[in-house]
């Protein structure tokens, strides 16, 4: 694109762009011939797939702004209007992150100018609220502005179906499709009203049924300590406990009211390192029995536990382990069905399933399509999300996750034993499944292409000295499994090593994921058994970062 292209795309942008902010921040960059600026911008647009959207805001096709929403509002009302959706509702929610309201607003009144009816939720909520919304209401389709536990100058925008899932392909292709299409903003009607902002009887029909997800006259008696991660689920997650008969959880009062500058963290999401420190130090002053946390759109759920073991006396406990825990509770209570989770997480939930008596199915990445199994009871993927109700919630939600996890907490208290009990019972069940992670986050993406190329085209023999005994590229597809961008390895050896390479969908981190499977006959034989296994994963990590490139 010549320098003078380049300008005529901006001006032309300039000229329909409706956001006084953004029309400022481009006439700036314009005036001041920032040419490369101006080039990152206009070097295409956001791509709308399976996340819908999400980027950095500002101006410009490749950022988040009104006029890319209105465009792909407009794309997902013409996709509704072809499926013979006309008159239909689509429901909208929003976080609490910069322009999420305006972003909300504007979809409603493309919908509304479309022909469909639009109904705003009443103040941002969490995003398990909207996915509840669509069903209990009967709509169309869900639109979810968030970016969930992104960096805070990020936001994204989030499509669910009338089934109350999220979409996956072809849908994804086909709205794409129609926003390629909207030629021009004045093509797109956008009423000043004519759509509806809910009240709160959504959000009463919502808590109400969070409650059925417990069991009748069990023990409530776990004292907890959370933090919203300066997001929206703090009013939502109490008044939860509250209507249960929780003890009214300790806040951490820093983070407990939402802020779109996310001032006390790096990155608002609980698995970031530091993410959880002010948690932690809450605990340590409240003597809680765990700590819970959520992100900032409350769809994922932390969980953390005493362990005199770790500085700070406090340990996050992994999305596999709360998985497994939520999976093993749900089997004591007699749960049929099938128990779902992603390929990146741990291989435990299948011998959980199988020893339960209940169907097990793998599926790939993101609650797109672990809600979409036929008989789901449970799903559950390894970065932080749990669906435990999926005829309320066809997506995962870190409200009724943290009240399941503080049930069976309070259970166990009742019989004087802990979260971690449990995990040492399922371990010496059905062995010791170590998960790990190594998670590469880039300025540049062609650091992480460069390294799926390098492990496609050099595929490692061996890692951590066991050889590599089946090697799959997942843009392939599998007999079970569509295709996805993610290479699988299994290991050689009595430890089940299992390695899945794959870039993340929503930030721009190289993902790798890892666990190995040490047999263990007693509880007396599991510290020996972590550290073979830490010793294990390590090992593969080095060797895995060293194949790749990193």
């Amino acid at each position: 694109m010549t320098q003078d292209d380049l300008l005529a795309r901006a001006k032309a942008w300039l000229a329909e762009d409706p956001d006084n902010e953004t029309r400022e921040e481009l006439s700036r960059l314009v005036a001041a011939g920032e040419t490369d600026e101006l080039a990152a911008r206009f070097a295409g647009t956001l791509q709308f797939g399976t996340a819908g959207l999400r980027g950095e805001l500002g101006a410009g096709p490749m950022r988040m702004n009104r006029s890319v929403v209105i465009r792909a509002a407009a794309g997902l009302a013409a996709y509704l209007k072809a499926e013979g959706r006309t008159g239909g509702l689509v429901v909208i929610g929003y976080d609490a992150r910069y322009k999420s309201a305006d972003f909300a607003r504007d979809t409603a009144a493309v919908m509304t100018g479309a022909g469909l009816r639009a109904a705003l939720l009443p103040r941002p909520l969490p995003t398990p609220v909207l996915a509840f919304a669509i069903r209990h209401l009967g709509a169309v389709a869900g639109v979810e502005v968030t970016a969930s536990h992104n960096p805070p100058r990020d936001n994204g925008y989030k499509v669910y179906l009338g089934d109350g899932s999220q979409i996956v392909p072809p849908a994804d292709a086909e709205i794409a499709a129609r926003i390629a299409a909207v030629r021009s903003l004045a093509d797109v009607p956008r009423p000043e009203s004519g759509w509806e902002t809910l009240g709160d009887e959504v959000l009463e029909a919502y808590l109400d049924r969070t409650e059925a997800v417990l069991t009748p006259g069990t023990a409530r008696t776990v004292r907890t300590v959370y933090t919203a991660m300066h997001g929206v689920g703090k009013d939502v997650l109490t008044a939860a406990f509250a209507r249960a008969g929780f003890p009214p959880p300790a806040l951490v009062a820093e983070q407990a009211e939402p802020d779109p500058a996310f001032p006390t963290v790096a990155f608002p999401n609980p698995e970031e390192p530091g993410a959880m420190d002010l948690a932690f130090e809450a605990a340590r002053a409240v003597g809680p029995d765990i700590v819970i946390a959520n992100d900032p759109d409350a769809d994922r759920c932390a969980v953390a536990v005493p362990d005199a073991a770790v500085e700070g006396g406090w340990r996050m406990l992994r999305g596999d382990e709360v998985g497994s825990l939520l999976a093993a509770h749900l089997a004591d209570k007699g749960a049929r069905g099938v128990f779902a989770e992603s390929i990146v997480s741990s291989s435990l939930l299948g011998r959980i399933a199988e020893a339960a008596g209940v169907g097990h199915e793998e599926t790939l990445t993101g609650f797109k399509w672990i809600a979409r199994v036929d008989g789901l009871r449970y799903g559950y993927e390894e970065a932080l999300g749990y669906c435990v109700d999926p005829e309320g919630v066809r997506d995962k939600d870190g409200i009724t996750a943290a009240l399941m996890v503080a049930e069976l907490a309070s259970e166990l208290k009742e019989k004087g034993r802990t979260l971690t009990d449990l995990l040492d019972d399922l371990a010496v069940a059905h062995g010791l499944h170590a998960t790990d992670q190594l998670s590469v986050r880039v300025e540049d993406l062609s650091v992480i292409a460069n390294a799926m190329s390098a492990l496609r085209e050099r595929p490692p023999v061996s890692l951590a000295g066991l050889t590599v005994t089946r090697a799959e590229d997942l843009t392939k597809g599998t007999e079970s499994l569509p295709p996805t961008d993610g290479l699988r390895y299994y290991l050689d050896g009595d430890h089940k090593a299992r390695v899945i390479v794959r870039p993340s969908g929503t930030e721009p981190k190289l993902k790798c994921y890892l666990e190995v499977v040490v047999p263990v006959t007693a509880a007396s034989d599991l510290p020996t058994a972590r550290a073979k296994a830490t010793g294990i994963l390590t090992a593969i990590k080095l060797d895995l970062s060293a194949a790749a490139g990193l």
